[in-house]
């Protein structure tokens, strides 16, 4: 089928830091956004075992990666065949699938990102088209390769005239300043729920702090957390981005020697401000004027982590990305499907005052369905 790109139908896949599984949406962006399906695929516990070992040196990794970027593109196959379902639609209804990949090493500094995929299996068992490989362009142009959300959150979410804020609490947590001028700016600020989930997966064997009960019930520790915030990426000014490389399992149990025998909740109490205060702290470093900040990703289901970021912001507007009617587990995923459109329009997907680019760059690479 022929596809007009401005108006046609599409996918986007977003697994991301948690590693939890896969986001899903299909979505049309002409005359404005709609999702018509959304749909989540968990991982496999030997898939997120098998990624969270590439996260770090090991034996025969070529052999290891290869055989989890097949394994994923059968996991992406099959959020793509939930979403058609739930739709109604055919692949051939389809004009393109966005595949963000699974980072498993983000070194821009070294002039390399790798998100782990196989798009041409993935093509091959969808029968779609599929763009993958979006954040190596920017950093070929010396870039930061991330983020790239705050160029879609501008097309969608920008109010001329308010300076509001999407802050993406994930993984990792990043921001996207939408000033009222049109000036947009952005960074990653640190750990979103990476070190929530892996203290509270070796403490309690549960995969993540439901709404921050367990957060909650425990004491901020003042050492542990000043501890935290002395870390020097935050310090540093944007364009800057992170992710598992710098903030792991290993970085904080160096924070805890600092300050032995804490118990277990106020560590995770602790860690839970150390997210809130990161991000807010970026925030108003970035605009004195911010009006109103919305949330999305994993992090605006943790009602306790938002109470600290308005209790960090008492002066700003505080709400998830569903007051804007999209749903915060479905906004990453439509900037991939969003991006994967700007590639068959031929349209520019980062911004370099936000990535550090030295200019604007088509993102992405083809790979043809076979329907």
């Amino acid at each position: 089928m022929q596809h007009t790109p401005l108006t046609a139908l599409y996918i986007g896949l977003m697994s991301g830091t948690s590693m939890d599984g896969v986001d899903g949406v299909l979505a049309r962006f002409s005359p404005q956004c709609q999702t018509l399906a959304h749909a989540h695929q968990a991982f496999p516990a030997s898939l997120r075992a098998q990624f969270m070992a590439l996260q770090h040196p090991g034996e025969n990794e070529i052999d290891r990666e290869a055989v989890a970027a097949n394994e994923l593109a059968v996991q992406y196959a099959a959020c793509v065949e939930k979403l058609l379902q739930q739709s109604g639609l055919t692949a051939n209804e389809i004009a393109a699938v966005g595949a963000h990949g699974q980072t498993i090493r983000h070194r821009p500094e070294r002039a390399y990102t790798r998100q782990s995929q196989n798009p041409a299996l993935l093509a091959e068992l969808t029968g779609i088209d599929v763009i993958a490989d979006f954040r190596s362009r920017d950093i070929a142009a010396g870039g930061q390769g991330a983020p790239l959300v705050p160029a879609f959150h501008q097309a969608l979410f920008a109010q001329p005239g308010e300076c509001r804020a999407l802050v993406n609490i994930g993984g990792i947590s990043n921001i996207s300043m939408l000033h009222a001028n049109g000036l947009v700016q952005g960074c990653d600020t640190g750990p979103g729920n990476v070190l929530l989930d892996a203290w509270i997966e070796s403490e309690r064997g549960q995969p993540y702090d439901a709404n921050g009960a367990w957060a909650e019930s425990g004491k901020i520790h003042s050492g542990l957390l000043n501890t935290l915030l002395n870390e020097p990426f935050l310090a540093r000014p944007a364009p800057k981005s992170t992710g598992r490389d710098l903030f792991h399992r290993v970085w904080l149990e160096q924070q805890l020697a600092q300050h032995p025998n804490l118990p277990s909740a106020d560590v995770q109490a602790t860690l839970t401000v150390f997210t809130a205060q990161s991000i807010a702290v970026m925030l108003l470093r970035c605009s004195e004027d911010l009006q109103a900040l919305y949330v999305c990703g994993g992090g605006a289901y943790n009602g306790y982590l938002m109470s600290l970021l308005a209790l960090a912001l008492p002066n700003i507007k505080l709400s998830t990305t569903a007051s804007l009617g999209v749903a915060p587990d479905q906004v990453e995923a439509l900037a991939f499907a969003w991006l994967a459109r700007c590639h068959l329009l031929h349209q520019p997907g980062n911004l370099p005052a936000v990535t550090g680019a030295s200019g604007v760059r088509i993102l992405g690479a083809w790979y043809p369905g076979c329907s």
